[in-house]
């Protein structure tokens, strides 16, 4: 059984099991963990897809 990704699979991979570390080591509510995880969620998703444009135009 082999598991394939792309980078964008992987890189929501990653941006999933970051989150959830950051939330939990980096606020003590439960709400604020949450609160914090899903805001690094969006902000590592956002850099994946603004560094996605620039490459693309850098390129072009």
């Amino acid at each position: 059984m082999t598991l394939e990704l792309t980078h964008f699979t992987a890189a929501l991979l990653f941006a999933v099991f970051a989150s959830v570390v950051f939330g939990i080591t980096q606020r003590n509510a439960a709400r604020d963990q949450v609160r914090y995880g899903l805001y690094c969620f969006v902000m590592f998703l956002g850099g994946v897809f603004i560094a996605g444009w620039v490459m693309w135009l850098v390129r072009r």
